[in-house]
């Protein structure tokens, strides 16, 4: 489950983490009330689960009523990249000198948990990542004792941050790694800790993702959860239908049976040069009906350009898939998006007989339907 920033930071704040004055608002008069409040410069942020919200005009700093009036007529009722923007955070602005990441995270390659530094803070992490994987400080952490101070100074020590803030970013980092372990955390980041000129550091940004199957004792968490789900239909449809659905950013569809299968699709896509617009798993045993519905959800994003469907038929059957494929496109009097398809497993071949290929593409290899997807996906953008 994603909280929304404005509820990440509730969380942080509770646990001493430093964060900006802020306040909930739904309408022009709130912005103004709140920033009145607050005290101009403020700014202005759409509560939606998505990254790039800057750029993408979700983000803006004002410093007068009239500016935050505008600004607030801009983004209220917005799409931020296909999702309707219903609630904005009006926070005080900061200060800044320099701007930092602080994160922690599993690494299931590891089998540990690793709390992550980095001098490059305000920008796409993944980005960084893979540009200048360096730029990143990582300390793997033992589950069994549990970050050490030791540990987050040289994580800190290792990242390069300035020594007059060094004791306090290690503190912020410990106070993520006990809120990510006190919560059932999959993920916890800050994004920029920003520091000012006076040496201080303060979340500007909050994310906190946790494991939906420990909100059983997360009480307080839960209560947030149909709050934290407003504003995106599509995961809300997913809730519905009852698939496995998170909503990315990118512009390649992705469906298949299995955690690890729709993985490994995501991965592809990216190796092929692609970007993934969602993770959705179907389940076993899926009926031409739940099939629809998984077509039906992903053709609903805005922000999807082509489509790819990969199955491994074990208690799936290829043959009921294609039913369920050729029964959705079939509705249509212009298929929306380019559709490929990939079968193996239980019933393929029957599958890929009863394909209408009028409305797919059929590859007879995973690699193959990614990289055509990802060929669509480019024509789509073009």
């Amino acid at each position: 489950m994603k909280l929304h920033e404005y509820q990440a930071k509730q969380v942080f704040a509770d646990a001493g983490i430093p964060t900006p004055d802020s306040a909930l608002a739904s309408d022009v008069d709130g912005v103004l009330e709140a920033a009145a409040d607050i005290g101009y410069p403020v700014a202005i942020k759409a509560q939606v689960q998505v990254g790039g919200r800057g750029k993408a005009g979700g983000i803006e700093l004002v410093e007068s009523d009239e500016e935050a009036r505008e600004a607030a007529e801009r983004i209220i009722g917005m799409d931020l990249k296909g999702i309707h923007v219903e609630r904005v955070l009006v926070e005080e602005a900061v200060d800044f000198t320099n701007e930092l990441y602080v994160g922690v995270t599993m690494d299931r390659g590891e089998g540990k948990p690793v709390a992550m530094v980095s001098t490059k803070g305000g920008v796409n992490i993944e980005e960084v990542a893979e540009e200048d994987p360096d730029a990143i400080a990582r300390e793997h952490i033992d589950p069994s004792f549990g970050m050490q101070p030791y540990q987050a100074r040289k994580v800190v020590f290792d990242a390069g941050v300035d020594r007059a803030v060094a004791t306090d970013v290690a503190g912020v980092l410990s106070t993520l790694y006990d809120l990510w372990t006190s919560k059932d955390g999959s993920d916890a980041e800050i994004n920029p800790l920003m520091v000012t000129a006076d040496d201080e550091v303060i979340a500007a940004d909050a994310v906190m993702n946790i494991d939906e199957d420990a909100l059983f004792r997360q009480p307080e968490i839960a209560e947030m959860g149909e709050e934290a789900a407003g504003g995106d239909e599509l995961e809300q449809k997913a809730d519905e239908y009852g698939f496995d659905y998170v909503r990315l950013d990118g512009s390649v569809g992705i469906i298949g049976n299995g955690a690890g299968l729709v993985m490994t699709t995501l991965d592809l896509v990216d190796y092929y040069g692609g970007s993934p617009a969602n993770f959705l798993d179907v389940g076993g045993g899926a009926k031409a009906e739940r099939i629809t519905n998984a077509l039906d959800m992903v053709f609903s994003d805005d922000n999807v350009d082509s489509v790819v469907f990969n199955i491994f038929g074990g208690i799936t059957r290829g043959d009921e898939v294609a039913k369920g494929i050729n029964e959705a496109l079939e509705a249509f009097d212009e298929i929306p998006k380019p559709v490929v398809v990939r079968l193996a497993g239980t019933n393929w071949e029957e599958g890929m007989e009863i394909l209408n290929e009028d409305l797919v593409t059929v590859e007879q290899t995973l690699e193959d339907a990614v990289q055509r997807s990802v060929e669509y996906a480019e024509e789509g953008e073009a």
